[in-house]
């Protein structure tokens, strides 16, 4: 049978086009979904005394620490491990742009936002600082906070009132006076 409508195809092959591309799609996103979760990211520091893997929560999976980081302060442990995980979530965005791009890539608008939200809750971090911190620099916030506000005087107290002047309620509320 001929199709009735001489301007393309009729309402039933539009509806079962419309459906089969709805599936298509909701394949590819589940597909997405898939590869996205099984996203990890590996960064090893410059030294190579720590490594760190993070899932694509930004979750950390794996942590490897060279046995020679026994010679190194517990700050420097810590600023390490800190600055290997914060460049392991960082590059999060980029291979899920990379994950979202091959499976969903028709979609710009989706994969910019969810790149975009995983750029604004892994940032870039910030350019590298020494690997050894001076402890001569460093300052404790303590002494920051006792520089920035000094203690304030306490306001002067009022005179007490002359014992005759009837001041017998003192502490009760000016709302029980009668």
């Amino acid at each position: 049978m001929s199709d009735p409508s001489p301007n393309g195809p009729g309402p039933a092959a539009r509806i079962d086009r419309m459906v089969a591309e709805a599936k298509a799609k909701a394949e590819r996103y589940q597909a997405m979904q898939t590869a996205a979760g099984q996203v990890s990211v590996t960064e090893t520091g410059k030294d190579g005394l720590v490594t760190v893997t993070v899932d694509s929560s930004g979750n950390v999976t794996d942590l490897r620490v060279s046995d020679q980081i026994r010679e190194l302060s517990g700050d420097r442990i810590a600023a390490a491990v800190l600055g290997v995980l914060r460049r392991a979530q960082a590059r999060l965005p980029e291979r899920l742009g990379e994950v979202m791009a091959a499976t969903i890539g028709d979609d710009q608008a989706t994969v910019d936002t969810i790149v975009g939200n995983y750029r604004a809750r892994f940032p870039e971090p910030e350019p590298d600082e020494p690997e050894s911190p001076d402890p001569g620099n460093q300052v404790k916030l303590g002494a920051l906070e006792e520089e920035a506000e000094a203690p304030k005087p306490r306001p002067a107290r009022r005179p007490a009132a002359d014992p005759g002047e009837g001041d017998d309620d003192f502490g009760q509320s000016f709302m029980t006076r009668g």
